[in-house]
């Protein structure tokens, strides 16, 4: 659709569709309302997080590093629930993922380690509760939820 186009409808229908068009070219809000945090990491590379609640989950998890408590730290660590496939019709499905935000090994009372799957939680949504039930039941892991 051009500007010919829209010349044919009435002034009122005019108004309205560039009202439109310029609402769908703004970009969209997270519908979460968290704001996207930078941080730098040791590399000296910036890392954005999605809220200021993981990017200050991250500070912490850094201490607990420098202090022994915890090794292995990793961002966004992506799990596989379920593979994709092609359907009998040929169309394409993708593959169902899992991004942790945090992923560390932790020291047990034992002292053997143990690896912890960590996600920083505003929202729980339907989608996630569904991943995570997945990754119970694929991995046998436990989600720690903060």
């Amino acid at each position: 659709m051009d500007i010919r186009d829209i010349s044919r409808f009435s002034p009122a229908a005019q108004k309205q569709i560039l009202a439109k068009l310029g609402k769908a070219a703004a970009p969209r809000e997270s519908k979460y309302k968290s704001c996207r945090t930078p941080r730098t990491l040791q590399e000296g590379k910036v890392h954005t997080f999605d809220s200021k609640k993981e990017a200050d989950r991250f500070g912490d998890l850094l201490m607990l590093m420098k202090s022994g408590k915890i090794r292995d730290l990793r961002l966004q660590v992506e799990f596989t629930l379920v593979e994709g496939y092609i359907t009998v019709t040929g169309q394409r499905v993708k593959p169902m993922k899992y991004k942790a935000d945090f992923t560390y090994e932790e020291q047990t009372g034992d002292g053997a380690w143990q690896r912890i799957i960590e996600d920083v939680k505003g929202v729980r949504t339907k989608e996630y509760e569904i991943k995570r039930k997945l990754m119970l039941d694929k991995y046998g892991i436990v989600i720690r939820e903060i």
